[in-house]
């Protein structure tokens, strides 16, 4: 018993200090967000200011169009989680209930594509975007990555605990396979579409490489592309704004992810059930 204790404490010890390395950061750019330069750099590791402001996020909201650069975030990340949302199911539901040949093949193919470096296909998708006309312009942004592998693979592991007999029922009765999706499947997975929907949503929100490839007006930028104003080759001359930024940039996200945690860790937990 005493073993078995000694190794809880430590396995908690472990825990907490895993912990509090991962908040760690978060709380240093909340503490520096409200700091003065001046504080930042004299107590730069302190979590506390000395002398808390607002002046940071002030200077954010008058240095840049903020309401407009959210905006492009939020539509830009909706686009893409529907978008992703409306091909995985659509791919997950005829790979776990059609029957067609090289099914397995295709969607083993299909998997592979998960590994393929960003770098690979970035200039390809750049090219389409400036002939098409999509260049800076966040829909440009959006356009290649209406489709996702992962979510396919985790809706169709979703659909695969439902019981056969219960698909095989309806097709009986003549309902369409629409019908089927909508009424029976849809709201059996529903658990699994909101933990895969947010994300994509986190992914898209988060995204920094593709959008400055394309977006070239501040007017365009998104929130992870405002932050990199304030960032300089040097090591960042504008440091406690850049914070406040990220704070503002985080805000979303973490917040849908503390309301919808339980369904994603259950997606993941899940996903590996059935083959």
């Amino acid at each position: 018993m005493k073993t078995n204790s000694r190794g809880q404490i430590l396995c908690h010890v472990i825990l907490i200090l895993m912990l509090l390395c991962t908040f760690y950061p978060i709380l240093f750019a909340v503490s520096n967000s409200f700091k003065t330069m001046q504080d930042a750099f004299n107590s730069i590791l302190s979590l506390i200011p000395p002398h808390p402001t607002l002046e940071n996020y002030r200077y954010v909201f008058q240095k840049l169009p903020f309401g407009r650069i959210t905006a492009n975030s939020f539509l830009i990340a909706v686009s893409v989680t529907f978008a992703k949302l409306f091909t995985s199911l659509l791919a997950a539901y005829a790979f776990v209930y059609f029957r067609f040949r090289g099914k397995n093949t295709i969607y083993l193919f299909m998997l592979t594509t998960m590994f393929i470096p960003f770098t690979v296909t970035m200039i390809p998708n750049y090219l389409l975007i400036s002939k098409i006309g999509l260049r800076d312009n966040i829909w440009g942004v959006a356009f290649p990555q209406l489709a996702d592998v992962l979510g396919i693979f985790l809706l169709r592991q979703a659909m695969r605990g439902i019981p056969a007999s219960l698909i095989e029922a309806a097709k009986l009765d003549n309902i369409r396979d629409f019908k089927i999706m909508t009424d029976i499947v849809l709201p059996l997975v529903k658990p699994a579409i909101i933990s895969t929907g947010i994300i994509f949503y986190i992914n898209s929100w988060n995204e920094y490489v593709w959008p400055v490839l394309i977006l070239k007006s501040t007017e365009n930028y998104t929130l992870p592309l405002a932050l990199q104003m304030f960032v300089s080759s040097e090591g960042g001359t504008d440091f406690t704004t850049a914070m406040a930024v990220s704070i503002l940039t985080i805000l979303i996200p973490l917040v849908l992810y503390l309301i919808f945690q339980r369904q994603i860790i259950s997606t993941f937990a899940t996903s590996g059930v059935k083959g």
